[in-house]
């Protein structure tokens, strides 16, 4: 692919403080997504053709003039939007897809809590969520950020510098709790998002922000029937991220097409 944006994502800012390893066979070069030109291809690649426009989640290798992906791993650009705006969508939208829409289970009619929610994958979380007719609430560190994510459709945005974010979920679902917590902090937010889940909720953790470990009351696990799951995007298979990569196609896509969800950009280099 001749590369014409690079996504920057946090797993790149860590790789480069020497937190984050690539995994055994990826590039050690940053770069975790891409939108640009296919100029060569496998002789098996039926799928795509020279001159095409894609996006693509990479292993690793992005931060180039050129790089290459598995051919699975490549999308189309959505209708309507330019290279820019595909070279932000792969990381965020197959992370939220797979976490919040398939370890979380998150359906119609059922609420979400998305911690962090200014970032690149709160974003992404709120506007999906919504998309596919859940109610969203979101945490944030000040009030511009709250202002910005209700504009983007969050239903409630707490700023936890000002208030606990536990009180305020149960204040806004009448002490019933969320059905879904999609959390990259850890530390102690792991019993209070636990306390904050409604039955049968679940708590998908996909970073340590506070640090991974903690001492966990599990008795609200058992009470109230939670499951606590997690992933990492970046050493799954080529095929498992294929599946996640046909369902965002066709799922996700076309709202993309139609403007009803829109990746973020916040800065341009």
């Amino acid at each position: 692919i001749e590369v014409h944006y690079a996504g920057v994502n946090r797993p790149d800012v860590l790789q480069r403080a020497g937190a984050y390893p690539p995994p055994p066979g990826a590039s050690k070069l940053l770069g975790l997504e891409v939108a640009g030109t296919v100029v060569a291809k496998a002789p098996d690649v039926t799928a795509w053709e020279i001159g095409d426009s894609v996006c693509a989640l990479t292993p690793g290798g992005g931060y180039a003039e050129y790089c290459t992906a598995p051919a699975l791993n490549c999308l189309p650009i959505p209708q309507g939007l330019d290279m820019l705006e595909g070279a932000a969508l792969p990381e965020n939208y197959f992370t939220v897809w797979t976490n919040v829409f398939e370890r979380g289970a998150l359906r119609a009619g059922e609420s979400l809590l998305v911690h962090g929610g200014s970032s690149g994958i709160g974003l992404t979380a709120i506007q999906l969520a919504k998309e596919f007719g859940a109610s969203v609430i979101t945490t944030v560190g000040n009030a511009s950020k709250a202002d910005f994510c209700s504009k983007i459709g969050a239903d409630l945005a707490i700023n936890y510098k000002d208030q606990d974010f536990e009180e305020e979920v149960m204040r806004h679902s009448s002490k019933r709790g969320v059905d879904v917590i999609l959390d990259m902090v850890g530390g102690e937010y792991i019993n209070k998002n636990l306390r904050a889940l409604a039955l049968n909720g679940r708590l998908v953790q996909i970073a340590f922000l506070q640090g991974s470990t903690a001492e966990i009351n599990a008795l609200p696990i058992m009470l109230k029937r939670l499951t606590f799951t997690g992933s990492t995007l970046r050493p799954r298979t080529v095929e498992e991220k294929a599946s996640i990569g046909k369902a965002l196609k066709d799922k996700v896509w076309p709202a993309l097409a139609a403007g009803r969800c829109k990746p973020v950009i916040h800065q341009v280099f």
